[in-house]
């Protein structure tokens, strides 16, 4: 099994008026979503129980899950990790301009088990390139280290992201950003 990912040439821009340049952007190639009646029914398969009953642990351990992460706890999620709510808020000096208004935004923050993150590291990566004119110029499987993000270690070593501002989350695991297929490698404008 393998991760898919495209690099497609598109035109990059750092600024409004910037003419831009053309760079090869990766981002994962995505399958579908898969919905919730096919996740259980797998599950239901796999360990012999009935999809009725298979939905009814489903939605009590959603339920479950959402009323203990909204008391403060983080929540194991079993083969996967634990996940937790958090916030992004700006910091002050003056314990007087302590105010819901530096709250930036809420957070859902997942911590992947060492399992889940070994199989990502274990995985194979195909990248398939395709130029501005929509044609496959090449293909390319990993060879990399396989070396799998520590937020963590990236976050705690100035205190925050950008320095004005505080990741909380309960504990020191602020979990990092998941920017999926949406990001492209350097927050800039990719106009097509």
């Amino acid at each position: 099994m393998a991760l898919k990912v495209k690099a497609v040439e598109k035109k990059v821009k750092f600024s409004k008026n910037d003419p831009g340049v053309w760079r090869y952007v990766m981002s994962p190639d995505l399958y579908i979503a898969l919905s919730q009646e096919k996740v259980i029914k797998e599950a239901a398969l796999r360990s012999g129980v009935s999809r009725g009953v298979m939905q009814a642990c489903w939605d009590a351990a959603g339920e479950v899950i959402k009323a203990w992460a909204t008391e403060g706890h983080s929540v194991a999620l079993p083969g996967l990790g634990s996940m937790r709510f958090g916030l992004r808020a700006k910091s002050v000096e003056d314990v007087n301009d302590v105010k819901t208004s530096l709250i930036k935004t809420r957070r859902i923050i997942f911590t992947p088990a060492v399992d889940l993150k070994d199989e990502l590291k274990n995985t194979a990566i195909q990248i398939t390139c395709i130029d501005r004119n929509g044609n496959e110029v090449k293909r390319v499987t990993s060879a990399d280290a396989g070396t799998i993000e520590d937020p963590e270690a990236n976050e705690n070593e100035n205190g925050s992201e950008n320095g004005s501002e505080q990741n909380t989350g309960g504990d020191n695991n602020t979990g990092g950003d998941n920017n999926g297929g949406g990001d492209n490698g350097g927050g800039f404008d990719t106009g097509s």
